[in-house]
């Protein structure tokens, strides 16, 4: 198997992610099936994506990116990626449907920010044929892609992965399956530690913020890239690694916890350890 085989690609859900992933494929020459639920959020999306792209490209993106509501168009595609909310429940809903749409052939992997692989793939059929696809975010911009191995991924798609990660001008990085993989793992463990020093007061968030970025290079500092992130998506995966990992240093913590229960969910509300302007 080769990135080649890979005709015509599908992503499942209109999210942030999933509209940078569809917009990605499409400027490197893919056909893309992206599947939502409500045909509105579809709508919007596409919106966006053009709004995003080179207004010299719009044509072609918007031509390669087909919307829908039936998923069981993806049984055209020869890969799909799912990328809806980091919630283990849901992911194993829609891979459960994946399975019995896609075809045998079909490799699916999952944008997952954390949650183990190797348990997602219980939903399906053939798990050799899966795997994680951790893009960061935004997708049209950042480099690296953390491809995910299984415990029953194969090689062969691992390979494939691989080759069309590169095809994507994207810098693939194979890792075990571990809950957060490496660079979640390492981030919210930052993140936590942070929100320690900011709760016990030894320093403002602006200053652990300032700390960061000029002291150790950071483009952003760990409360600038909570709200870039988003505090539920943040609160999502440090809770979930608190758990399966049984390690303090991603506990979510008061602050946090307190954000995200007032809707507070930086910059795509408005509003989080910062304001920002509409």
């Amino acid at each position: 198997m080769s990135a080649y085989e890979f005709n015509q690609i599908g992503v499942v859900g209109a999210g942030t992610m999933g509209m940078g992933i569809a917009l990605l494929l499409a400027l490197h020459g893919f056909p893309v099936v992206l599947v939502d639920r409500e045909k509105s959020i579809l709508q919007m999306a596409l919106v966006r994506i053009l709004e995003r792209t080179n207004p010299e490209l719009r044509r072609e993106v918007e031509e390669r990116i087909a919307i829908t509501v039936i998923p069981e168009r993806l049984k055209a595609c020869d890969f799909v990626i799912e990328t809806v909310y980091e919630n283990e429940e849901a992911k194993r809903e829609i891979l459960t449907l994946l399975g019995g749409i896609c075809r045998e052939d079909t490799v699916i992997a999952s944008n997952t920010s954390a949650i183990s692989i190797s348990s997602l793939a219980e939903s399906l059929p053939d798990p050799t044929r899966f795997l994680g696809m951790h893009f960061m975010n935004p997708p049209t911009a950042m480099k690296l892609v953390e491809v995910v191995r299984g415990e029953k991924t194969a090689d062969a798609t691992v390979r494939a992965i691989t080759g069309l990660t590169e095809q994507l001008g994207k810098v693939p990085v194979v890792i075990r399956d571990t809950p957060g993989f490496v660079a979640n793992r390492l981030l919210f463990a930052q993140v936590g530690e942070a929100l320690r020093l900011l709760e016990s007061g030894v320093a403002a968030k602006e200053d652990i913020d300032t700390v960061m970025k000029l002291g150790l290079n950071h483009p952003l500092g760990p409360f600038e890239l909570a709200d870039f992130i988003g505090l539920d998506v943040c609160r999502s995966i440090m809770a979930y690694l608190r758990e399966t990992l049984a390690d303090k240093h991603y506990q979510p913590g008061d602050i946090l916890e307190k954000l995200v229960r007032e809707g507070k969910l930086g910059r795509k509300t408005g509003e989080g350890f910062y304001r920002y302007g509409k």
